[in-house]
């Protein structure tokens, strides 16, 4: 009995490695005939396989980067070498050959990678924030940031959205006043070009909030339909996208004339904590003078820490349900003006009840500043009624009201401006006068004397 189990065992190693070494041709054949215990193992086998080979492909192409043949020298890059002999497009070459280069500086990284605890994709954004840290982050931090990272990124339970969590986390608590990319909206682009048999080609590249309301909106209406038969929606996901996309435009038209001036704020759904909304916590982990550990503000200081404690339940930052975490200033931007819905948690934060959405600026007072301010109100902005949102000057959060004498109308660029920190070009202030207007104070930077101001564009 005993000499069978392990015929057994040696049998099913054989079967595996067989498969995972050998041609694919006619592989689906093979598998068909073995155990699906069997085929299970030739998955992660083949998986572990992928992750080794990737790192031999990044480090043999970073060697030619280094000591190039002359077939290579024949080639703008690497990269290009690469794309053009395999059957690789010249964007994945060239990021392959970004990698291999980018790790030499990080040898912690280029050993987990090479190691296959990394994927390439986690490697990127890992030697990405080392190389271009948060400002505010001193120089001591970096290796406790990085194994901070590195830790979220291995295992099988390691995620993107995970590793990129951890990523705005640590920005949040090392914060500068420079926008995070996945928030910068200088960035976004979106080109339509007709094409030369009647269609359009549509590329775009968005910042993570636009990206949330645009996954959003198109959620429902890109769903699978069955057919009447009740058999399967045939259509690709990148075809039901374009129709979804087709609807939403329809309906935008059919119903662009409803409404108030400036519509409806888009229904993008940002999770965050209550208190978290309200005030911006103080750094999460503090750098020891002495050592330049990282060490969570409840240690004491003989409590160094040699990396980062995230605890992934009570992060200060926002969720969105789609692209993922958002800052803290940006969150706090949306809230001003949006739709509103409690969610009640209990002490482990399980839901326990949901209170129906409300606006916190209603329809009513939305056509009262319109009437008062008659747009953006910052001085010198000529931005109409229809951009703008409505800000809430002391925050909803922290106890600010939502009434006429706490409510300015602001364009997003200047919105943007309001919830920025200190330093960016110094933070302006807004007040309420005793004509019930709202006067802006500039920084000192801008005016020594800080004298108020308000628009005049439409007076």
């Amino acid at each position: 009995m005993t000499i069978n189990i392990i015929d057994d065992a040696v049998t099913s190693e054989d079967a595996v490695a067989d498969v995972v070494n050998s041609s694919a041709v006619g592989v689906r054949a093979r598998l068909w005939r073995l155990h699906p215990t069997d085929v299970r193992e030739i998955a992660i086998t083949a998986s572990a396989e992928i992750l080794r080979l990737e790192a031999i492909r990044v480090a043999a192409v970073d060697t030619l980067t280094l000591n190039p043949d002359e077939q290579v020298l024949c080639y703008r890059g690497t990269g290009e070498w690469l794309a053009n002999h395999t059957m690789l497009q010249i964007s994945a070459g060239r990021r392959i050959a970004a990698l291999g280069k980018a790790l030499r500086s990080f040898p912690e990284i280029e050993n987990q990678f090479d190691a296959g605890e990394l994927t390439f994709e986690h490697a990127a954004l890992i030697v990405a924030f080392c190389e271009s840290p948060p400002k505010g982050m001193p120089d001591a931090a970096l290796p406790y940031c990085r194994d901070t990272l590195l830790a979220a990124a291995s295992g099988t339970e390691a995620t993107t959205v995970k590793l990129r969590y951890a990523i705005s986390v640590l920005e949040h608590m090392f914060e500068s006043d420079d926008t995070p990319p996945s928030e910068d909206t200088d960035r976004n682009e979106l080109r339509i070009s007709p094409t030369l048999n009647g269609r359009i080609a549509v590329r775009g590249d968005f910042d993570g909030p636009t990206g949330e309301m645009l996954l959003s909106a198109l959620s429902s209406l890109s769903m699978p339909t069955p057919a009447t038969d009740g058999t399967p929606d045939k259509r690709p996901a990148a075809k039901r996208n374009a129709d979804a996309m087709a609807e939403l435009i329809r309906r935008y038209l059919d119903n662009a004339a409803t409404g108030i001036d400036g519509g409806q704020r888009p229904h993008l759904n940002v999770h965050i904590n209550a208190k978290d909304l309200a005030f911006h916590r103080e750094c999460a982990g503090a750098i020891s003078p002495s050592t330049g550990r990282a060490r969570t503000t409840e240690a004491s200081d003989d409590d160094d820490l040699d990396t980062l404690d995230l605890d992934m339940q009570h992060l200060d930052v926002g969720h969105m349900p789609w692209m993922g975490p958002l800052s803290v200033g940006r969150t706090r931007m949306i809230a001003c003006d949006c739709m509103l819905g409690a969610v009640l948690l209990d002490e482990n934060g399980a839901p326990l009840d949901v209170s129906p959405l409300k606006r916190l600026v209603t329809a009513a007072q939305r056509t009262a500043l319109i009437a008062r301010d008659k747009g953006c109100a910052f001085p010198g902005c000529d931005c109409v009624p229809a951009w703008t949102d409505a800000h809430h000057i002391k925050h909803w959060a922290e106890g600010g009201p939502t009434v006429m004498d706490n409510l300015v109308l602001l364009c997003r660029s200047h919105h943007t401006l309001m919830h920025r920190k200190p330093g960016f070009t110094g933070q302006w202030e807004i007040r309420i006068g005793a004509d019930h207007l709202p006067w802006f104070i500039p920084p000192p930077g801008i005016d020594p004397d800080q004298k108020p101001r308000r628009s005049t564009t439409r007076l």
